[in-house]
């Protein structure tokens, strides 16, 4: 029985397959690690193809956005909330002939149960 062991062999990309990975990287909002993804390959590799050419990682491309972001001075914004409406419980019970539609506050929870216990004895 003879084993055979396959061997991996290097892939190899053309510099045009490069650049066009590289330029959907550098989209806004693209993330490097999709694009990768996408194109069957690793992030790493993709980041190498991209220092190797000069071109900025979009995380560093961000931070220097955020450092612009920034500066302007953060102000107060008002904010109008709506009042808070109590919370109610609401039932509909029917019993034989009987049906009952109740609204309870719900502070209350205790003494809607008793009355239920109650109704239903």
């Amino acid at each position: 029985m003879d084993v055979v062991i396959p061997r991996r062999t290097r892939r190899t990309h053309s510099e045009a397959f490069k650049q066009s990975v590289i330029s959907a990287c550098i989209e806004p909002g693209v993330s490097v690690a999709g694009v990768a993804l996408a194109n069957g390959l690793n992030a790493k590799q993709v980041r190498r193809w991209m220092r190797e050419r000069g071109v900025k990682p979009p995380s560093c491309r961000r931070s220097e956005a955020v450092a612009v972001s920034t500066a302007a001075p953060a102000s107060f914004v008002p904010v109008m909330l709506s009042p808070a409406v109590a919370p109610v419980i609401r039932l509909e019970v029917q019993r034989g002939a009987a049906r009952v539609n109740l609204e309870w506050p719900a502070e209350a929870a205790g003494a809607c149960g008793a009355w239920l216990r109650e109704w239903l004895a």
